[in-house]
């Protein structure tokens, strides 16, 4: 009986993990940083990227980009380049590395990797000694980078 019990449990914690998505220390980035599997294994809503793309609690893009076809929303950035036509010069795969860290595509850049939970430099300690202990969760989900990627890839000349 607790072999069954166990074998039920251990299959409902690897569902419970496939439905989140890949972990992000599970990321597997190309030489040039391009992540080709999908990071929850479902497609992007493109609807849902827009409002993350805008949303000053999630992705907040356009605050460091600018996108014409956001004009609507207020106070686009211009720290990062502009993403018109983004849908047309990058593939999937590029936009779900750069999204989830940019870093693994340029060394310098200052973008945050919104889907990245470990191995981060915490200064915290020298300056106030409060700076976060253990593991962070990521900027967004998998889903939602999913989501981000799917919107970007309607951007288009």
């Amino acid at each position: 009986m607790k072999q069954i019990l166990s074998a039920g449990v251990a299959i409902a914690i690897a569902t419970v993990g496939f439905a989140e998505g890949m972990m992000p220390d599970d990321v597997v980035y190309s030489e040039y940083g391009e992540v080709e599997a999908s990071l929850s294994g479902q497609p992007g809503d493109a609807a849902a990227g827009l409002e993350i793309m805008v949303s000053r609690g999630k992705g907040n893009c356009i605050a460091c980009h600018q996108v014409t076809a956001l004009e609507e929303y207020p106070f686009h950035g211009e720290v990062g380049p502009s993403l018109d036509g983004v849908g047309e010069y990058r593939t999937a795969a590029e936009l779900r590395g750069i999204i989830a860290n940019a870093k693994m595509t340029y060394e310098g850049t200052i973008m945050p990797a919104f889907y990245r939970a470990s191995g981060f430099n915490r200064p915290g300690n020298a300056f106030t000694g409060k700076a976060a202990e253990g593991e962070l969760s990521p900027l967004l989900t998998a889903q939602e980078i999913e989501d981000v990627v799917a919107y970007l890839q309607t951007l288009k000349d």
